[in-house]
This record gives structure tokens, sequence and C-alpha cells, in this order.
């Protein structure tokens, strides 16, 4: 019985080869030609790509992609840091609160310079109230030295009480003038201490809003720690590199049109304000940016995801 059915399988295997044998005799490909049947050396033939594409086809995909992948951004978002050392005591400012030019976000410990300042306070009144004395004391003196001039023109003062008069009378001026310079350094020096408490606060250098905070309350910072992160909501832009090998160049003030990577059917218009006047050499490209429309920038934030589209580019392919 096992013989049979191997007999039988034998045959079929057979017959299969006769009829693949037959099917490539009735092909007319030849083991020269290439897969179209043009031979390999026709001057004649058209090249086929292969992806399957003509060669036109291939030369359109060589040309450089203009649809570019970036996120929206903002022209100011930096991290403030502390100008001071020494503790946080307080924070007035939370990430998501808005903040105008000049908000005070956080406090670090200054009670050491508010003593510094009284004292120098304290210091600027004594040396007022010394130069408003060494005034009159001078005038007194000066009047003195006067009346010595007069009596010894008429001979009625010797010349040592003369020189006496004159003595004291320069000494009360240079008395004054010392005070008054007393009075400027107090003065100095509470400009200083005053310029220190300033630097205890931390404050937004612009309108915008708290993208993060960095530090807590009890934290001990050092100058120049990151204590917040400040960003502009408007206006948005977004950022883009052009190819030099372009058929385009973009123009100053021309419009694009930018999509969400979330939801491309919407267009979002905006402005070209920025091109670069240089070319990367890595990449033989340039940097352009674009300013979106305020109209449209309601509900976008900096940071989302979005396609420059530039015109020539097939939306659909991606």
């Amino acid at each position: 019985m096992r013989q049979k059915t191997s007999g039988v399988a034998k045959t079929i295997w057979l017959l299969s080869t006769a009829l693949v044998v037959s099917a490539m005799g009735c092909g007319g490909t030849s083991v020269g030609a290439n897969s179209n049947g043009t031979p390999p050396n026709d001057p004649g033939a058209v090249p086929v790509a292969e992806s399957g594409s003509t060669a036109g086809e291939s030369s359109a995909r060589i040309a450089p992609s203009e649809e570019v992948l970036s996120v929206l951004s903002v022209e100011h978002q930096v991290d403030v840091s502390t100008e001071a050392d020494g503790v946080v005591m307080a924070l007035y400012k939370d990430e998501g609160s808005l903040v105008k030019a000049g908000d005070v976000l956080g406090q670090i410990d200054d009670r050491t310079l508010k003593l510094e300042l009284v004292k120098a306070e304290d210091d600027l009144k004594v040396a007022q109230s010394n130069v408003k004395y060494k005034e009159a004391e001078l005038k007194a003196k000066t009047a003195a030295f006067e009346r010595q001039k007069q009596l010894r023109q008429l001979g009625l003062s010797s010349q040592a009480d003369l020189e006496a008069a004159e003595f004291g009378a320069k000494a009360a001026e240079y008395d004054l003038r010392g005070w008054e310079a007393q009075v400027e350094s107090s003065q100095a020096e509470m400009s200083r201490i005053k310029l220190l408490i300033d630097k205890t606060q931390i404050r937004s250098p612009f309108a915008g809003v708290v993208a993060r905070r960095y530090v807590r309350e009890g934290q001990t910072v050092s100058k120049n720690d990151k204590c917040f992160r400040v960003s502009q909501l408007q206006p948005l832009q977004v950022q883009f590199q052009v190819s030099e090998a372009s058929g385009r160049r973009p123009e100053l003030n021309s419009n694009i049109e930018v999509f969400l990577v979330e939801d491309p059917t919407q267009p979002i218009s905006a402005r070209i304000i920025k091109i670069s006047p240089t070319v990367d050499p890595t990449s033989d490209s340039y940097n352009v940016t674009a300013q979106l429309k305020d109209s449209q920038a309601g509900k976008l934030r900096p940071g989302m995801a979005v396609r420059v589209a530039w015109p020539g580019v097939d939306r659909a392919k991606h």
C-alpha cells in the first residue's frame, strides 16, 4: 500500500515539473534580457527605479522636502536666578501664575541686611547733625578771624592772636568738609545695602507666566541658582530650516501655514519675520522664523509640536 502511494506522488511531481518548464518556454524572456524584456545594452531602454517608480518620480523625490517638524516657541523664556546667597523665606508665585514685569516671585532672607541698613541710616543722621554743627562753628570762627584782622590793622591785637584766629577758622572748615564726606559715605553705604536687599527679591524680568518653580521655602540657595522659569505666552513663533537648494526662497512678511501635529487638518496662519543671513554648512540650510497671527493663537501654547508647510509638499504623504 505504501509503495502504491509513493508511485502516485512521484507521478504528480514529474507532471508539475513539466508544466513549469513549458511555462518558462512560452514567456519569451531570454537570459540576456532585463525583466521588462529590453536587452541590457539597448540605448532606447527606459530605466525603471528599484521601487517601481519612473526616473522622473525618483528625481522629484531627491528634491528637498519643505515640510518641517518643529515646535512653537516664544522669544522671551528665561530661568530666573537668585542674585544673593541665603534661605528662601517666601514664595509669592507658583507654576501657572501670571506675572507682570517686576513682580516679586520669591524672597531670600534679608533680615541681616535690614539691620545693617538701620545702622547706616543712624550713621547718616549723626553725620548730617555734625555737618550742621560744623557749619555754625565755621561761621563763628570765620567772623572771629575777620575781627582779629581789623584789630591787627588798628594795632589793638598781636600777630599771634591773628594767627590763632586764622587757624581756628581753617580747622573748622576742614572739620566741616570731613563731616560732609561722612554724609556722602553714609549715603553710599545705604544705597549699597538697599541694592543688596533688592537682590534678595526674585523678580520677573517681563510679563508672562511662571512655567516652572525650582525652589521651595526654607531651601538654602547660592548666587546664580535657578529659582523660576518665566515664559511669555504671546506672540508665538516657529523656527524652521529651509534648504539652500530649495526651489523657492522665503520672503520677509510673506505668509505660511502651520499645522498642529495633533490636528493636521486646521491650518494656522503665520508671517515670516526673520531670515538668517548665513547658511549652516553642515546642513546646507538657513534658519527662518515665523510669527503666528494673534487672532489664531488663543489656544496654542509654547512647546506644541507643529509642521511648517512649504509650497510644493503633499501633506497626504505624512
